[in-house]
């Protein structure tokens, strides 16, 4: 049972996919569309599950589900992966390559090979309060909180010189 993102209980699961290019407006409006119909009829053991999704800065797909309704199955999760692949394929885009970081400075999305970071933060073209999109957060309230996270409160911290939080 689908429902706006805005309407999901703040401890609902949520699964982050992030696009590997730039989404068009066009593209968002498909996305939204087939995931909203998918979602709505999205099930666990013959269960409605509620749940929602919606794309964001046009390059991540946030899906969630309210737990304390209903659990997700394997099987139900596994469809949800199923749907950003297809699309991914209509579309000609990876949501699953974990390789790159995604980061905003003055509003403006950027990304970078995981195996450029270090070398990035050398060149201070990543400092201490740039913002990281965590894609790990668990639930609505984490994503909330937490999505976006200066660069060093994360896993990149360790390569500052001067550790300024």
């Amino acid at each position: 049972m689908y429902i706006p993102f805005d309407k999901i209980d703040f401890n609902a699961r949520v699964w982050i996919y992030q696009a590997n290019r730039s989404l068009s407006e066009q593209e968002v409006s498909l996305i939204t569309e087939t995931l909203s119909a998918a979602l709505d009829g999205w099930e666990a053991h013959n269960k409605p599950l509620l749940s929602s999704g919606k794309v964001f800065h046009n390059r991540f797909v946030v899906i969630a589900v309210d737990e304390s309704r209903e659990q997700p199955s394997g099987c139900a999760i596994d469809k949800s992966v199923h749907w950003l692949q297809e699309i991914g394929q209509q579309l000609s885009i990876d949501f699953f390559d974990r390789s790159v970081v995604y980061l905003t400075e003055n509003n403006i999305l950027n990304s970078l090979p995981v195996s450029e970071v270090k070398q990035a933060i050398a060149d201070e073209a990543i400092t201490p309060g740039t913002l990281v999109f965590d894609n790990l957060v668990a639930t609505k309230a984490q994503w909330m909180k937490r999505w976006k996270v200066p660069a060093g409160q994360t896993w990149m911290k360790r390569f500052f010189k001067e550790q300024v939080f």
